[in-house]
């Protein structure tokens, strides 16, 4: 790890003071649109440490927030406030003043994903906003503490659906740095090429290696005899676990999905000297479970009973 690395791990070391940092997932995407100002003004309120979120690039080369590589028909409508009947065109095919015509304000009822959170509260006429305005929104409050960690949504089974890697790490890191955010940013990604250019273009910024490991989502890919194509040729049969291919790689954090984790993986990170900071923990018994294992921070769409979680332990001060 160079210098300029370990100076800004330190940094947010420090900047969560020992305390385990609480990230609101998509803003709070339990409780309000995902990736929306609302959402991430509800976050706020809460006084979360850190506000996840996803990224695209459009077309005309706008940073905007927002999970998906294309619009999502459980979240999208049209200007006649119609539900698009199938997955959307690739953000990264529109300009930004098309991306404004949708409405993401509200989740299609009866969907699986409307059924999995149905404390969200819809704010009609929600659109996709730019992380500028992210940006512009938390200096406006002048909430000079809370941080953001940035997920680069890239994916290299389709790469005609975004930038490729190394552009959308320079598009998202120039934005950061004309913010002047950098020294309150993470950068993350599943797809390890991007952290590798973010790395290079901005070794100041840590890197934030996700993980999966399930029949849903595994870009280990452990038993692929050709290894995985998300790991920037970093591979598990090289290593022999995660932890020490996020360490390979260059990484100062690792983000695992929290089922994906036990006490001896939480040691081998700590002895390779990650910080671990697991996804996406909802249930109270289960971030219990994390926190026993002593990670670093959990990533919750809801950050109300996280919150609430840490206050019982004693890990937060009560308002």
């Amino acid at each position: 790890m160079n210098r300029a690395v370990m100076a800004a791990v330190l940094g947010w070391s420090a900047s969560v003071a020992m305390a385990v940092d609480l990230q609101g997932h998509r803003g709070a995407r339990g409780l309000a649109p995902e990736n929306t100002l609302p959402a991430f003004a509800r976050a706020l309120a809460l006084g979360v440490d850190t506000l996840e979120l996803d990224t695209g690039v459009t077309r005309d080369g706008v940073v905007v927030i927002h999970h998906d590589l294309a619009l999502n028909p459980d979240i999208a409508r049209d200007q006649q406030g119609r539900w698009l009947e199938k997955k959307g065109p690739p953000l990264h095919s529109l300009a930004f003043a098309q991306l404004l015509q949708y409405d993401v304000g509200r989740l299609k009822p009866g969907t699986n994903y409307a059924k999995a959170h149905p404390d969200q509260q819809p704010v009609d006429g929600t659109r996709i906003p730019r992380l500028a305005d992210l940006f512009e929104m938390v200096r406006q409050e002048g909430n000079q503490r809370v941080r953001f960690n940035i997920e680069i949504k890239s994916h290299p089974e389709f790469p005609d659906d975004t930038l490729a890697p190394e552009a959308f790490a320079q598009a998202l890191l120039a934005e950061i740095r004309r913010a002047g955010m950098s020294g309150r940013t993470t950068i993350q990604s599943f797809d390890w090429r991007a952290l590798q250019a973010a790395q290079r273009i901005a070794p100041e910024i840590p890197t934030v290696y996700l993980t999966a490991q399930q029949n849903w989502l595994d870009n280990i890919q452990a038993g692929r005899p050709e290894g995985s194509r998300w790991t920037a040729g970093v591979q598990f049969k090289d290593h022999g676990s995660v932890p020490a291919m996020v360490k390979a790689a260059g990484g100062a954090v690792w983000s695992p999905y929290f089922g994906d984790v036990d006490a001896a993986k939480m040691q081998a990170a700590k002895a390779l000297g990650l910080k671990v900071v697991v996804w996406t923990v909802t249930d109270p018994a289960a971030a219990a479970r994390m926190l026993d294992l002593g990670v670093d921070g959990i990533i919750s769409d809801r950050p109300d009973l996280m919150l609430n979680l840490l206050q019982q332990r004693g890990e937060r001060k009560l308002p």
